[in-house]
Formats: C-alpha cells, sequence, structure tokens
C-alpha cells in the first residue's frame, strides 16, 4: 500500500516536472488530495482532502443528461458517460461569464456546442403518385366501372325478361280464371298454388311494380292499378265503408279492426313507395353526376370539392349553434341554446298530449282509427326543431359526395363526422414522425457545468472547498510559516490524476491560488506526463530500488509494535 500522490511526484520530480519543494494535488476517483512536499518528502500534516472527484462529476453528467433526454436514459450507461466526459468537457476558465455566454447563444456558444448523434434509421417516405400514376389509376377505374355497368345492365335484362314472362303468365291466369265458373274456382286455383282471386291480383300488382322499377318507368298505368288495388281493398276490408248503424257488435269490432289494419298497410306502402322513388332519384344524380366528369373531369372534381367543404361548413355551423346558441363568437344577441330549444319542445309535446287526453277521454277511444291521429304522433316525436329535416338532407348529401370523391380523388381523406349512432371520437393528437434531430444528444452546458464541482462542490450538495482553496489550507497547516518556503511551493504546483486531464484545469487552478496568495507570489501550475499511470510507474520504480526492503514494514512488525508505531512510521519514498 502506497500513496499514489507520492509515487506520481517522485517519477515526474526525476524527469523535472516539479521540484522539491511543492504541492501535488490529485483529483482522484471519489477524493481529492493536496499533499504539500519538503525537501523532496511528503509533509501528512498539511495534507487536505475534500470529498469529491471523478465519480462525482460522472454521476452528475448522467443526472443532467437523463432530465433533459428522458427518452433516451437506457443510452446514458456509465462507460458511456464517462467517455463523454473525457472527451467533451472542460474547465471554464470564469464559469459566471461562461454561463452568460451560452444563454445569450451565438457563434461562439454554437462553436463549443457537441453533439452525439445516435443511431437512427429514417422512416420510409411515400412520395405522392405522379400525374402518370393518377391517369393510369383512373382509367383502371373507368374500365371496372364500365365493366360493372354492363353487368348490371345484363343483369337488368334479365331480370326484366323475368318479371315480363311472370307478369304475362298472371294476366293469362286471371284470364282463364273469370272463364272458369264458380263452383270450379277452388279446384282450379288449387293447381295453380294460389288461395284466392285477389292473391294472385295482389301478385299482380307487385309483379307489376317490380317491372316499372327495373324499367325505370314513370308509372304509366297507375290509375288502372290503383282501381284494382281499391278494389281490392274493398274485397280484403269489406266493413270499411258500411254504416255504424247497420252492423251489429261483433261487426263493429270487426271493422275497427280492418281500420287499423288498413291503415298499417296503407302506411307501409306509402313508406315503400318512397324508398323507391329516392332510390330512383339517387340513381339520376349519380347518373348526371357521371356524364358530368365525363364532360370536364377537372371541373367537376373542383366542383365536387368546393361542394363538400360547402356542406361540411354547414353542418358543423348548424351543431355548433345547437350547442352554444347564439354564443358562438362570444356575442349575446339573445339567441337560445340546445337546451331551451329541448325544454320548448317538451312543452309542445305537454301540450299535444294534454290536448289529446281532453279530446278523446270522454267516451269509447278511438284514437289511432283516423290519419290525423297519427300525425299526432310525429308532431310529438318531433324535436321542434325546424333545421333537424334541412339537417339530415345535408348529411346524406354530405355521405353521397364524400363517397364520389373517394372513388374519383385518390388523395381525398374525409373529415370525421360524428354521427347520431356514432359516438364522438376523442380527437387524437396528431404525433409528428420521429427525425434525425431526435436522436441526438446536445452537451451544451453540461461541458463546463459538470467539471466546475472540483472548484465549486456545493453545487451537488458538498459543502467543502475547492480546489484552488484546498492549497491555501494546506500551506496553513504546515508547521514552519516561512514564506520563502510558500513561495516554493506556489512556484510548484503539481497535478496528477485522472481529472486533472481536463482542458483549462492547469490555467483556472492558477488563477484561483493568485486570488489567495500574496500580490507577485511566484505561480506555476504544472500537469504529470501521464496523470493516469505515473503513480503506477513511480511505485514500480520504487519497488525495484535495492533499499525497497529496508524502507517498508511487514505484518509481523505491525503486530509486534502496534498502531501506535505505524501513526509514527515514515517512509522513505527514495527511487
Amino acid at each position: 500500500f502506497g500513496v499514489d500522490a507520492v509515487f506520481s511526484y517522485k517519477y515526474n520530480q526525476l524527469h523535472g516536472i516539479c521540484e522539491k519543494d511543492g504541492l501535488a494535488i490529485c483529483p482522484g476517483f471519489t477524493t481529492t488530495h493536496v499533499i504539500p512536499f519538503v525537501d523532496g518528502e511528503p509533509i501528512y500534516k498539511g495534507c487536505c482532502r475534500t470529498n469529491i472527484g471523478g465519480y462525482h462529476i460522472t454521476d452528475y453528467l448522467k443526472q443532467l443528461l437523463s432530465l433533459k433526454y428522458p427518452h433516451h436514459m437506457a443510452r446514458f450507461t456509465w462507460e458511456k458517460v464517462e467517455d463523454l466526459k473525457m472527451e467533451h468537457c472542460y474547465i471554464a476558465p470564469d464559469y459566471a461569464l461562461e454561463a452568460q455566454l451560452f444563454q445569450k447563444g451565438g457563434k461562439e456558444a454554437e462553436d463549443k456546442t457537441r453533439c452525439w448523434q445516435l443511431p437512427w434509421v429514417p422512416l420510409p417516405t411515400e412520395e405522392p403518385p405522379s400525374e402518370e400514376e393518377i391517369a393510369r389509376k383512373a382509367a383502371i377505374r373507368e374500365r371496372q366501372g364500365q365493366r360493372l355497368r354492363e353487368m348490371a345492365e345484363a343483369k337488368r335484362s334479365s331480370r326484366i325478361n323475368e318479371l315480363e314472362n311472370q307478369l304475362h303468365g298472371l294476366e293469362f291466369l286471371l284470364q282463364q280464371l273469370g272463364q272458369v265458373q264458380e263452383e270450379d274456382i277452388p279446384s282450379f286455383l288449387s293447381e295453380t298454388g294460389y288461395a284466392s282471386k285477389q292473391e294472385i291480383e295482389l301478385t299482380l300488382t307487385k309483379v307489376t311494380q317490380s317491372l316499372r322499377k327495373a324499367k325505370g318507368e314513370p308509372k304509366p298505368e297507375q290509375a288502372e292499378h290503383e282501381e284494382k288495388a281499391d278494389s281490392c281493398t274493398s274485397d280484403k276490408y269489406p266493413l270499411i265503408n258500411v254504416p255504424d248503424n247497420m252492423l251489429t257488435p261483433d261487426q263493429l269490432k270487426e271493422k275497427k279492426r280492418q281500420i287499423f289494419l288498413k291503415t298499417t298497410t296503407e302506411g307501409r306502402q306509402r313508406a315503400k313507395q318512397k324508398r323507391v322513388e329516392e332510390e330512383l332519384e339517387r340513381e339520376r344524380k349519380t347518373q348526371e353526376d357521371e356524364e358530368r366528369r365525363l364532360e370536364n373531369p377537372q371541373l367537376y372534381l373542383e366542383q365536387m370539392h368546393t361542394k363538400y367543404k360547402e356542406l361540411y361548413e354547414k353542418i358543423e355551423l348548424r351543431k355548433r349553434l345547437k350547442t352554444n346558441g347564439a354564443h358562438t363568437n362570444g356575442s349575446n344577441s339573445g339567441g337560445v341554446g340546445r337546451g331551451e330549444r329541448l325544454n320548448a319542445a317538451q312543452r309542445e309535446r305537454m301540450r299535444l298530449l294534454t290536448t289529446a287526453a281532453f279530446d278523446r277521454g270522454k267516451g269509447e277511444d278511438t284514437f289511432g282509427a283516423k290519419d290525423e291521429d297519427w300525425q299526432l304522433y310525429k308532431l310529438m316525436g318531433k324535436d321542434n326543431d325546424d333545421d333537424d329535416d334541412g339537417a339530415d338532407e345535408d348529411e346524406a348529401e354530405l355521405a353521397r359526395v364524400s363517397s364520389r370523391l373517394q372513388e374519383i380523388d385518390p388523395t381525398f381523406v374525409p373529415k370525421l363526422e360524428p354521427t347520431a349512432s356514432q359516438p364522438t371520437i376523442t380527437e387524437v393528437p396528431h404525433v409528428r414522425p420521429l427525425t434525425k434531430e431526435d436522436f441526438q444528444i446536445v452537451l451544451g452546458v453540461e461541458r463546463f457545468r459538470c467539471p466546475e464541482i472540483l472548484f465549486h462542490p456545493n453545487l451537488v450538495g458538498i459543502d467543502q472547498v475547492g480546489l484552488d482553496e484546498m492549497t491555501g489550507v494546506s500551506i496553513r497547516r504546515l508547521p514552519s510559516k516561512d514564506k520563502a518556503l510558500e513561495n516554493r511551493l506556489t512556484s510548484s504546483v503539481f497535478m496528477t490524476g485522472g481529472c486533472s486531464l481536463f482542458p483549462g484545469i492547469n490555467e483556472r487552478l492558477e488563477a484561483g491560488i493568485r486570488m489567495l496568495r500574496p500580490c507577485g507570489s511566484p505561480i506555476k501550475v504544472a500537469r504529470a506526463l501521464d496523470p493516469v499511470l505515473d503513480a503506477w510507474r513511480g511505485a514500480s520504480l520504487y519497488a525495484a530500488n535495492s533499499r525497497f526492503h529496508q524502507q517498508t514494514f511487514s505484518r509481523a512488525d505491525y503486530y509486534e509494535r502496534g498502531e501506535d508505531w505505524l501513526r509514527r512510521y515514515q517512509v522513505r519514498y527514495t527511487l
């Protein structure tokens, strides 16, 4: 065992780096020592120690980088941070001025900044399709559409032929049925699969409507079929047109049931007819849009984009008005919001219910027997909002325009719109793709802030003095107060240890000692030839000396003479 700073000092003394009288400063891994030398021998009574070293610098740098780049903490291993410290850190001549320089920024601060690029693979970029590619895809879609139209036309022709054959068969069957005598009708119908003449007429009506729908014709025989339907209705509901005073109680109940069934059937037929008309209208609009697109594709695309934008803004404005009333822009113009309109609608429904109960509450309950009774249900079911019908139409048109744009424009991306059946989806914040800069570790103020703890340990919570003040403490601890000796010590300040490799440490230490010493005192700071390995080289020369055994002691000496003798033992470091 030996003192590493002493071995390094003696080794460099042989090479003329330091004198016999001097101060050895050794900032090591966990501690920093200052040992004065007089006549080539260490004076341990003047030794000074601070619990700060290279370990604390590395740990401080690791903490700063982990706080600055929390997403790359796994990269900051101890070995890597140690390499960054030895490669990039330096001692600032003036810590405050250096910090102000980086705070202001500028060319000088940028030049002193270092960057560590982490491994990074750029994401593959998708280039937008060229005009030739867009034209090629449009041609493919056109060919596919033409093929689908041809298939649809062939299917439609086959369907028309099938319906025409079925229609001719039903008409021929009715003609034959008209020639059959009354008593032979059941046996004749049993062979055809129909139960009655009314069922054949109803089937004929349905086939006629299907054929008209397949051909897209505007109902040329509507009056005739209505007459047939009326006759069918009169046969099916015979008690509807009979006065009540001519019916028995049982027949009155049956009449009410027939009225209810007739109203329900007619309602379903009207709804079905409305759906057919809407489908025909959509087909007509689609055909017109296709013709306009083929005439001028570019103009048609611009018009569709403009229409989509107008409809989207219109629907958004209506939703904001429903939610916030007239306060959408912070103004208070007396409008009502959605909540107040709902209250008004509830009041209207209560009024209708009260009126219906008052009017129908006397006598027999016949509510639902008339068409106006069902209209009352519609009024009670509505929100009493005049814009609801328009809103539904606008949303349907927006969906149609969006679907059409997706077909003709591959770059179109529809905006997400919550509907009544689809809950509002919270918008996910857009996350930008990672770039090369996201994988760069920038070392700015950390380069000089971390090694600054050698001179100001209080930066990491250690309330002790720095390197420059340690020299003054060591000189004051010497037994003799000789000014000439003090000048000789400061004129040969020797730096060893791994932390003495930081650039600028000699100049900073010399400036700090100069502030402590009287004006004109000689000060010279020198660094070891190899601050890391000179202690080992000095120890190897000391062990190879012929008087090595005379200057050492064994375990038997320690057991024989005790600990007090060991404390008084003075090794002569002769190389």
